[in-house]
């Protein structure tokens, strides 16, 4: 089924993928890219601090990760623990009680699907939809966080995550429906890319994206009088009476 209303052959999609490229150029000139890669962890190090990071704070959900790191020297060893002593290793973060055995059937599943010992590294040389795919087939994991992994591990594969942030600059641009959730938005969003941008372009289109909805395009009460992509935003001008567009 071709998705829709944002689909390759519908009428707007060029509009609307000149425009992402547009605002793209901005935002990186605004914020500063190319930006540098946050995080150097391995992928299955960043399934799990992404796992984590679900519906939690970022400082949280790093106390959270470095605890686990600090009590359980393997990702096998946080595997075969007694849940109660991961649930306590984690318990800076939100529903430790429901994550700690969450993360121990993920690292089940990687080690019975790989035969081995817990690792992703051969998602290096899968295509990135079947390696997304194959994320996604986890407990828990869905098109954000099987992106993560992908591009913000030491992959550093063209895989785009979509966060609140990114979802809702998105929106408001009409780069996406008003009714498309975050998850249905990623392929929507990627698809207005082109397709042999390396990880760093993927990259810093998300993070000037995520730096526009947390610097000046806020939840509430943004700041349109001051977007350097205000004339390419209809709900800035709405709310404006106009001013900035063309």
């Amino acid at each position: 089924m071709k998705p829709s209303p944002t689909a390759p052959d519908s009428p707007t999609f060029e509009a609307r993928q000149e425009k992402a490229l547009l605002v793209h150029e901005r935002l990186c000139a605004a914020y500063g890219a190319p930006f540098p890669f946050f995080s150097e962890k391995d992928p299955l190090s960043e399934l799990i601090s992404s796992l984590l990071s679900h519906r939690t704070k970022n400082q949280d959900s790093h106390r959270a990760y470095q605890q686990l790191r600090a009590r359980f020297p393997t990702w096998d060893a946080v595997r075969d623990a007694p849940t109660a002593e991961v649930e306590a290793a984690i318990n800076p973060c939100t529903w430790p009680e429901q994550k700690a055995p969450r993360l121990q059937a993920v690292l089940r599943e990687v080690s019975t699907r790989c035969d081995g010992p817990c690792h992703l590294e051969f998602l290096a040389d899968m295509p990135i939809p079947e390696a997304r795919a194959w994320l996604e087939q986890l407990p828990g994991v869905g098109p954000k966080t099987s992106a993560a992994v992908l591009l913000f591990s030491t992959l550093h594969r063209p895989a785009m995550p979509v966060d609140s942030h990114h979802h809702r600059v998105a929106q408001r641009l009409d780069l996406i429906g008003p009714k498309v959730g975050e998850g249905p938005a990623h392929a929507l969003l990627a698809a207005l890319l082109p397709p042999d941008w390396t990880a760093q372009q993927v990259y810093d289109h998300h993070e000037a994206l995520m730096f526009h909805g947390q610097k000046c395009c806020y939840y509430a009460a943004p700041a349109c009088g001051r977007c350097v992509v205000l004339d390419q935003c209809p709900f800035g001008q709405a709310r404006l009476g106009g001013v900035g567009s063309q």
